[in-house]
């Protein structure tokens, strides 16, 4: 199916919908980090706990929600985790302690567990072969693209109000309402028992390459979401004086680039092989995260923005395509959301890894450390080839 088909097809209209819900929790509040500091009177150590408390419950939760998702079907999560997303995620608006804050961070986050592995897992029940990487590296592109808007939005929401990027996350009740009365996916429709179809799930998932691709997943997320999406934007406050609508729109340019790359999937893959592109992915995030504390004005930020872009949009989508064919419909689900959780554990363990070496030695110690583990993964990636080929 051409790309202009896809993107006319409205199952696959509405999974979007999804996954711009699904990248909305920490896009949109990154860059007001440091007027909530402000507001709030906590430091940076404490700010990084916004995203701590939001990804933390789908470290735990996810793995379940894929079994439920296997055996009850897809929608019957999809719906009320959308709507729990809303709505916690609008009463942050409200809060006025940061202890209240947290706690509705970790309901959002509860909220938010299913969705980056049940649009993922949707797409890959709706669509096959190379016309599932082309579907999701244009989710991909969708998912930069809102990692895009969302920093330059919450960046112009936040110069208003500290609290006003915390409304943001309201549309996502009127895209459950969508979901519920207008999505039309194939459901798993098995007959075994819970034990026999865990048995069965089980025997996908100890694969060492499926393995070795969680691993992958969890390590590139906690650069991203320590890096980038923690430090990145308190680096450009304090070293630059930049401000928040400054912040986002540097903090864009990554998803914007990310997103072009992702787009063309579909032809990319025809080229070089999903296993070589996650491993250049990590190598041109080494490269990024090296150059930052070199860089001597905020506008030639954008030069490590554009190769971390170049990063996100040749290695995410490879991740998701390798992973989403490993099983079929009915233990898909099981295995995105083991990989959501890796994904889930890095964005978690991200900013309090790279916050260790922000108290070890600053923000030249987060890029360098940062630009190591990604160096140190891509070299064992290319050593071991044949764990993930």
């Amino acid at each position: 199916m051409p790309q202009e088909k896809l993107f006319k097809d409205r199952n696959f209209q509405i999974v979007l919908g999804v996954t711009l819900m699904a990248v909305l929790g920490v896009a949109s509040i990154s860059p007001a980090f440091p007027r909530i500091m402000e507001a709030l009177n906590i430091s940076e150590t404490e700010v990084g706990m916004l995203i701590v408390a939001f990804t933390i419950p789908g470290v735990v939760l996810t793995p379940f929600i894929g079994v439920l998702a296997d055996r009850a079907g897809r929608k019957r999560l999809l719906v009320p985790s959308l709507f729990l997303f809303g709505l916690a995620g609008g009463a942050c608006a409200l809060a006025t302690e940061f202890d209240t804050l947290i706690a509705l961070r970790v309901l959002q986050g509860i909220g938010a567990a299913s969705l980056g592995s049940l649009n993922l897992t949707i797409l890959s029940d709706l669509f096959h072969g190379r016309q599932r990487a082309a579907a999701i590296g244009l989710n991909a592109s969708v998912l930069s693209v809102g990692i895009a808007a969302y920093p330059l939005l919450g960046g112009a929401l936040a110069t208003l109000a500290w609290n006003y990027p915390f409304l943001l996350p309201l549309v996502a009740i009127p895209i459950g309402l969508i979901v519920l009365f207008g999505l039309n996916n194939p459901e798993p429709r098995s007959r075994e028992s819970l034990r026999e179809y865990l048995g069965s799930a089980w025997g996908y998932l100890k694969n060492i390459k499926v393995a070795s691709a969680f691993i992958a997943g969890v390590i590139y997320f906690v650069i991203v979401y320590g890096a980038y999406q923690t430090y990145l934007s308190l680096y450009l406050a304090d070293s630059f004086e930049a401000s928040s609508f400054i912040i986002g729109v540097i903090l864009s340019t990554m998803a914007v680039t990310s997103a072009l790359v992702s787009s063309q999937m579909g032809r990319i893959v025809k080229l070089i092989s999903l296993a070589n592109l996650i491993k250049l992915g990590f190598v041109l995030q080494a490269v990024s995260l090296a150059l930052l504390p070199f860089l001597p004005r905020v506008g030639l930020v954008l030069i490590s923005t554009f190769i971390g872009g170049l990063a996100m949009g040749v290695s995410l989508p490879a991740l998701m395509t390798y992973v989403a064919g490993v099983a079929p419909l009915e233990y898909r689900a099981a295995v995105m959301s083991i990989n959501s959780t890796m994904i889930r554990l890095g964005q978690t363990l991200g900013p309090l890894i790279l916050g260790l070496a922000y108290l070890h030695a600053g923000f030249d110690g987060v890029f360098f450390y940062g630009a190591g583990l990604a160096l140190l993964t891509a070299v064992v990636g290319f050593v071991g080839g044949k764990m993930i080929h």
